[in-house]
């Protein structure tokens, strides 16, 4: 066979094993789209197409099926299909000539980095909300044509392949599933690093130069996380984008993805979000590393049918999170001062948390299904039994680099060399290569003691050493009191909002969530102001003689206050000069 006429069959044939979507937005005012999907060249009696459960970045069970009506199936003819249900989130669909054509309506009204948005101002689209798939032609290239409104300035944002006028490609359906797209008049910025293109689509209602102000933060962080690394990603088609939409309709989140990242939060960049939002840039661009292609093997393959566990969510997230400020620094973001602040919040409600008796960092990964966005109406202990990995991973990882950089070694360093190992080459990563590898980098000493007592069980590193190394202070309180439950105001009452903690003061006074206290040693109680009064004025043992109502019944009982166990970190004015110089080592630019 002559060679151009193999080639053309080869090309002919691709093109009939491409599944091929449409995507129509008439009805945008009412947040629906309408959606047709082909797919050619079935070979199965029964095609089925689902709607996915669970989406790329996102660890729990998301029945996007829900927002699915209008549903017909046709074969090449336009002959309509027989179409049965056998789960909530699957058509099957039989009596077909080889094509199965399908129509339906979605619903969206969620602009995050899970869901789909559609109305007069934008198309945010995640994929897996958005788009029918057949597993079993789960590895056929697709096509996606998105008809754009006539009457609006919408312009395409997304990490797909451009190959004509609004047409994209996708190799396959994780790929087209692990893309989302934003379909919005908005504003463009891009600048060249080593050879690749950095783009950042922001679709707001700001001003040029409060974009120009942020983008210029954007490429410090760029910079700065790349140095960490010592490369950018090896991007496909050269190309990393950044899909941001700051608007009031939006919900706030961020979601990496392989090649671009989803960004979006209610606050613009004049109310707040300049400061507000860049740390989701920070975070998210990291992934393009750690999570992207340094990928825990327990998320391959991804499955769109179930919620996707990973015991390596520590490191994945929150190793990420520990350089999210620290990266924000290094570009001129945040100040030494503000960075060191910024440390307080995470470490506290890491290291106060009665959770660590439970689980530790692996098992708390294991958790990401029921806490990733997801969903419940019955009450849940979290108080008590869960921290998140982004922070338990985040002082975690602020305590490896300190131990590393006590020895002359770093994190930077640790994580090229994990990068080069797995990330380079995209073989996926156990637990256990982890630990070798820290081994191997910083030897058996440090990273069998770090695996074997914080990993593999959850005690607490030596803080107080760590941080005198790098000239901070590390202390608590011994003179304020603690109560051990968290209140809020209710009308014109003071309720306990939450469950107290195990082993704390309000537990032990067997005091629980809704509780409404009405007097502390005969005072009423009538506003937070009368609480944290009495709070700030007692010390440690003080007895609180409190009286509250549960389910509309009066009760009393003894509180005898403990000592507050909250830490404050903060710079050591009066450190010797190794901690400074190691401090400014640990913070300095690249």
């Amino acid at each position: 066979m002559p060679k151009f006429i193999l080639l053309f069959f080869i090309s002919t044939l691709s093109f009939a094993q491409t599944n091929s979507y449409e995507i129509s937005f008439e009805n945008a005012t009412h947040h629906e789209a309408r959606i047709k999907a082909t797919f050619p060249n079935v070979k199965s009696h029964e095609l089925v197409v689902s709607m996915s459960r669970s989406s790329p970045g996102r660890y729990a069970v998301h029945e996007f099926a829900k927002n699915v009506y209008g549903f017909v199936a046709k074969d090449s003819k336009g002959n309509k299909l027989e179409v049965t249900r056998k789960d909530p989130y699957s058509w099957n669909i039989t009596g077909h000539d080889g094509t199965v054509n399908v129509e339906y309506i979605l619903f969206g009204n969620r602009a995050d980095g899970t869901y789909s948005q559609i109305d007069n101002t934008h198309a945010h689209l995640n994929m897996p909300a958005t788009f029918m798939y057949a597993e079993e032609l789960q590895h056929r290239p697709i096509e996606i044509t998105f008809n754009m409104p006539e009457d609006l300035s919408w312009k395409i944002a997304t990490q797909l392949k451009p190959t004509k006028a609004n047409t994209y490609m996708a190799p396959d359906l994780y790929y087209f599933m692990d893309s989302p797209t934003e379909l919005s008049d908005f504003s463009l910025r891009e600048f060249k690093m080593d050879g690749k293109n950095i783009s950042f689509a922001l679709h707001h209602d700001g001003t040029d130069a409060e974009f120009d102000e942020y983008f210029d933060q954007v490429k410090r962080i760029v910079e700065q996380e790349k140095q960490v690394f010592g490369e950018l990603p090896d991007y496909d088609y050269g190309q990393y984008t950044f899909i941001a939409c700051y608007l009031p309709n939006v919900s706030g989140d961020g979601m990496e993805h392989r090649n671009s990242t989803i960004l979006t939060d209610t606050e613009g960049l004049a109310k707040g979000g300049m400061k507000g939002n860049i740390g989701t840039v920070s975070h998210e661009f990291f992934h393009s590393w750690n999570v992207e292609r340094i990928r825990p093997n327990d998320l391959e393959a991804f499955d769109f049918s179930k919620a996707n566990m990973s015991g390596s969510l520590w490191f994945a997230e929150g190793f990420t999170s520990y350089y999210t400020n620290l990266i924000l620094h290094r570009a001129k973001v945040l100040t030494a001062e503000e960075y060191i602040k910024s440390l307080n919040g995470t470490f506290n409600y890491v290291w106060n948390s009665p959770a660590h008796q439970f689980f530790n960092p692996i098992e708390m990964s294991y958790q990401a299904p029921f806490v990733d966005a997801a969903t419940s109406v019955d009450p849940v202990n979290r108080e008590n039994t869960f921290i998140s990995y982004y922070s338990y991973g985040s002082v975690l990882g602020l305590a490896l680099d300190l131990e590393l950089r006590s020895k002359g070694l770093n994190l930077d360093d640790f994580m090229k060399q994990v990068w080069n190992t797995f990330g380079k080459s995209e073989v996926s990563y156990t637990i256990e290569d982890l630990h070798e590898s820290l081994n191997k980098y910083a030897g058996a000493e440090i990273g069998d003691n770090f695996f074997g007592n914080y990993i593999y069980k959850s005690e607490m590193p030596k803080y107080a050493e760590l941080f005198k190394s790098v000239g901070l202070k590390f202390k608590q309180d011994s003179e304020k009191g603690y109560f051990g439950a968290s209140l809020k105001k209710n009308e014109n009452l003071v309720e306990i909002s939450g469950n107290p903690k195990i082993g704390s003061a309000a537990y032990k006074a067997k005091l629980s969530s809704g509780d409404i206290i009405t007097s502390v040693n005969g005072k009423a109680i009538s506003s937070m102001k009368d609480w944290e009064t009495i709070i700030n004025e007692s010390k440690p043992g003080t007895e609180l003689n409190i009286s509250y109502t549960r389910d509309a019944k009066e009760g009393e009982t003894k509180v005898t206050l403990t000592m507050d166990p909250t830490y404050t970190i903060s710079i050591d004015e009066n450190a010797d000069k190794k901690a400074v110089k190691a401090r400014e080592s640990w913070l300095a630019t690249k």
